[in-house]
């Protein structure tokens, strides 16, 4: 069986550690990762998670891309790939993706998502929402993405910042249905 190849985008939103561990987990789990990263991402990585953190996510990837490189290969519905997750998802790159305004390479790769009909996960990240937020994600959402808001499972009694982003990471990961589920799941 061929590795799940999948598209991984991290923007600047706050919640940077959520896009290390879905590249942590998913290099776990055998996946070919294509990685393309906003320059505030790069920024965030570094004031959230420390010196290193993004020597740390290039580690576990497979191909890192420009984020100005429109002509990249995760441009083309033409390469078959799996699904993409966007981890923290701002709030800019939410209403670009959900009005089509294919800029740069994280938006484009997102849109061939939609139009091939594959899984984009977007951990959209902001609070409070406005109007304008919601109505992105209404947009998004009719296109075919899945709104993952990055909420910890309060039930599943976590102890450490870390806990609760493996496992909101672990969510999105089972949501494009590549492997048996990792997440912990709600026990009555």
């Amino acid at each position: 069986m061929t590795a799940p190849r999948i598209v991984l985008g991290i923007t600047g939103a706050s919640g940077a550690a959520l896009g290390l561990s879905v590249a942590r987990q998913l290099s776990g789990l055998g996946a070919n990762i294509d990685l393309v990263t906003s320059k505030p991402a790069q920024r965030t990585l570094l004031a959230e998670c420390g010196q290193g953190a993004y020597d740390l996510l290039q580690s576990y990837v497979s191909t890192v891309h420009s984020i100005e490189n429109i002509g990249a290969s995760i441009a083309s519905g033409s390469v078959p790939v799996s699904g993409m997750i966007v981890a923290p998802c701002s709030m800019r790159s939410l209403a670009a993706i959900s009005h089509g305004l294919d800029d740069n390479l994280l938006i484009r790769a997102a849109g061939v998502q939609l139009k091939e009909r594959r899984r984009l996960i977007l951990l959209a990240r902001e609070t409070p929402l406005t109007l304008a937020h919601l109505r992105n994600m209404t947009a998004a959402t009719e296109m075919g993405a899945i709104i993952l808001p990055p909420v910890p499972a309060f039930y599943l009694l976590p102890k450490t910042v870390s806990e609760i982003s493996d496992q909101i990471a672990a969510r999105a990961i089972d949501l494009l249905g590549i492997a048996k589920p990792i997440a912990a799941s709600w026990q009555d």
